[in-house]
C-alpha cells in the first residue's frame, strides 16, 4: 500500500492568465548530507511536455531503441543497448522543452555561508535574486585549492553550526566554526577570500544560530538546496510573463510552509527586467511566478518520468557543463562555478 503524498502547495484558486505547467524531478538529492554524499552535484530537471507527449517519447524509447519498462532509470538507460544513439535522440527531442538546473553541493554551502552569515537570510538566497553576493562566494570557493585539509574542516564546521535541532543549543558550535575559520585564514587564501572570512562576525553568527535554534522559519533551511533549485526553475520558465504550475515527484524538502514562503519571496520577481515591468504580458506587480506545486508519485505521471530520466542522465555526465548534447538544456543560472 502506498503512503499518502506529503508536502506541496496546490493553487488556492483556479490559475488564470498566462501559465505554463511543468513537471520536475531531481537526481543526487542527499538531504543535509552535502559533504559526504557520493553525488557531488544535484540536478533538477523540468519539462513542459503534455501527458500525451511524454507517453509518446517514452513509447519511442521503448519501441525504437528496445528499452524495457524497467530500464527507465538513468543508470540502466545509459548502460542499455544503443545507449549513445538513444541518448542523442532523447536529448534532441527535449531541446526547447526542458531545462536542467545544476547545483554543486560544495559551492552551495559556500553561497550559504555568504547569504546567511554576511547578509540578511532570505528565501531568495542562492538564486539569481542574490547575484550581488555571488562574487564573494566565488572568491572563497576558488581559493579552496590552496587551503588543503583546512577547507574541508571549515565547511564541516559550518554544517555543524547550522544543523537544526541541536539540544541544548550552545556556543560550542560557534566557537568551533570560528576556530576553523581562523585556521583557514592562516593558510593565506588571498585578498577577496580573506575579506569574506574577515567579515564573519561572532555576534552576528550567534544571532543567526539563535534564530535557527528557536525555529525561526523566516530563515530558509540552511542545508536545503532544493528550494533555490526550484526557485530558479520557476523563474526561468516564468520569464516574467507567466505563472508556473509545478508537478513534482514527492520530495520531503518541499513542505507547504517552505513553499508558501518561497512563493511570497518570489512575488514581484518573475524574471522580467525593470524595462519590461509595464509591458503587455508581464506579470502584475506583486504576483508570484510560482502558481503552485502539486506532488505526484512518478509512477503515475509520464511527464515526471521524463524529468527523472533527464535529471539522472545529466547528473551522471562527467562533463555536463561542456557536454555538447546537454549544454543547450543547462540553466545559465545553475549554482556552480561558471569557470568550471
Amino acid at each position: 500500500m502506498r503512503t499518502p503524498l506529503q508536502g506541496g502547495l496546490p493553487p488556492v484558486d483556479a490559475v488564470v492568465g498566462a501559465v505554463v505547467e511543468i513537471a520536475c524531478d531531481e537526481s543526487g538529492f542527499s538531504g543535509t548530507n552535502l559533504l559526504r554524499s557520493t553525488a557531488p552535484v544535484i540536478t533538477h530537471a523540468s519539462v513542459d511536455l503534455g501527458v500525451d507527449e511524454a507517453i509518446e517519447l517514452i513509447t519511442t524509447l521503448r519501441s525504437g531503441f528496445r528499452f524495457s519498462p524497467h530500464e527507465f532509470k538513468s543508470g540502466q538507460f545509459l548502460r542499455g543497448p544503443g545507449a549513445a544513439e538513444a541518448l542523442g535522440w532523447f536529448l534532441g527531442a527535449l531541446r526547447g522543452r526542458a531545462s536542467v538546473h545544476l547545483v554543486d553541493k560544495e559551492f552551495f554551502l559556500v553561497t550559504r555561508i555568504v547569504d546567511l552569515l554576511l547578509t540578511e537570510p532570505s528565501y531568495a538566497a542562492g538564486t539569481r535574486l542574490t547575484q550581488e553576493h555571488r562574487p564573494a562566494a566565488l572568491a572563497l570557493y576558488r581559493a579552496r585549492r590552496s587551503a588543503g585539509g583546512d577547507w574541508g574542516a571549515f565547511l564541516a564546521a559550518f554544517v555543524d553550526l547550522v544543523r537544526h535541532k541541536r539540544r541544548p543549543p550552545g556556543r560550542r558550535p560557534v566557537e568551533r566554526f570560528f576556530e576553523a575559520r581562523d585556521a583557514l585564514a592562516r593558510t593565506g587564501l588571498g585578498g577577496p577570500a580573506d575579506a569574506v572570512l574577515d567579515g564573519l562576525d561572532p555576534p552576528r553568527v550567534w544571532a543567526v544560530v539563535t534564530r535557527l535554534d528557536n525555529d525561526d522559519r523566516s530563515i530558509p533551511p540552511p542545508l536545503e538546496p532544493m528550494l533555490p533549485a526550484l526557485a530558479e526553475t520557476v523563474l526561468s520558465w516564468s520569464g516574467g510573463q507567466r505563472q508556473v504550475l509545478v508537478t513534482h515527484d514527492e520530495q520531503s524538502a518541499l513542505t507547504a510552509d517552505r513553499l508558501t514562503r518561497l512563493q511570497q519571496a518570489l512575488a514581484g520577481h518573475g524574471g522580467s527586467s525593470a524595462a519590461d515591468a509595464g509591458t503587455v504580458g508581464a506579470l502584475p506587480a506583486g504576483t508570484s511566478p510560482l502558481a503552485g506545486l502539486v506532488m505526484v508519485d512518478s509512477r503515475d505521471d509520464p511527464r515526471v518520468q521524463v524529468a527523472d530520466l533527464l535529471a539522472g542522465v545529466a547528473r551522471r555526465s562527467p562533463g555536463i557543463v561542456d557536454d555538447a548534447l546537454l549544454r543547450p538544456l543547462l540553466s545559465p543560472t545553475s549554482l556552480h562555478d561558471p569557470a568550471r
